[in-house]
């Protein structure tokens, strides 16, 4: 479905490559991981495929295949096709990616305006069955409301009916729970679950935390400095790391007998 070959970005502004020679593949309906902790190319790799990289700031090379079509050096006419239709993306601060001025429901519909010749009342009637896919309650309800108006974790549900409401075939979830509390952070992830189950779509789930990544995915890729340093199961790569960077970022996620230990 999606594969990265021979990834390199390097910003203008930078003395080292953001990522460094990056391959990677996600098939039809799966859910990967990809970690490592802040600045280890993440969020640029996401980037890449959403083609959303500012291309004046950067050098890049190497190819990002979605179903054969290449997205890296494609102009933007392919890109804007691909956009929103084919490639919905989340991101970890719902509250600045959306416009504080438009209504919610405006905003999931907005997709469905660009990419569709739906009249106004199918194009509701979509929104809202995102919303309740998601798990919203009182949908209509919250068609009216601005972001303000709502909660972290509803706001982040919102998001995702966004990037789900004309059914992409590819989710980039750029650490979508990190700023929400644990409770709220675990719906997220079973809602996820239940997208992923239900619809088939294919997820890139980017997070440095591997604790949460082996709660949602089935195969991991782990980064540091810009380059994949481990790619595997994730119970595999959890619980038979190979390389030494892998094995810090499993020894530091936080454990009941650790807090206990902490003075």
């Amino acid at each position: 479905m999606l594969e990265i070959r021979d990834l390199h970005v390097k910003f203008h502004s930078r003395s080292r490559e953001a990522v460094s020679g990056v391959s990677l593949s996600i098939h039809d309906g799966e859910i990967l991981g990809l970690v490592g902790e802040s600045g280890s190319g993440k969020s640029v790799t996401a980037m890449s495929v959403a083609g959303l990289l500012p291309r004046r700031q950067c050098d890049f090379s190497g190819q990002i295949l979605l179903d054969g079509t290449e997205l890296l050096h494609a102009d933007r006419t392919v890109l804007r096709r691909v956009q929103g239709k084919e490639i919905g993306v989340v991101f970890q601060e719902p509250m600045s990616s959306m416009d504080p001025l438009m209504k919610v429901g405006e905003q999931v519909e907005e997709v469905l305006r660009i990419h569709t010749g739906l009249d106004r009342q199918a194009r509701r009637e979509q929104v809202l069955s995102a919303l309740t896919a998601v798990e919203l309650p009182d949908p209509a309800g919250i068609c009216e409301r601005y972001p303000h108006e709502l909660s972290g974790g509803m706001l982040q549900r919102a998001m995702i009916a966004a990037a789900i409401v004309i059914r992409p075939r590819l989710l980039l979830l750029d650490e979508p729970t990190t700023a929400l509390d644990v409770t709220i952070q675990a719906q997220i992830l079973e809602l996820l679950k239940k997208l992923n189950r239900e619809s088939g779509i294919s997820m890139l789930f980017i997070s440095h935390n591997l604790h949460v990544v082996r709660k949602l995915c089935t195969r991991v890729a782990v980064m540091q400095r810009g380059a994949m340093v481990e790619e595997g199961e994730t119970n595999q790569v959890f619980f038979h790391p190979q390389k030494p960077y892998t094995k810090q970022l499993i020894a530091a996620i936080p454990t009941r007998r650790r807090k206990e230990e902490t003075p």
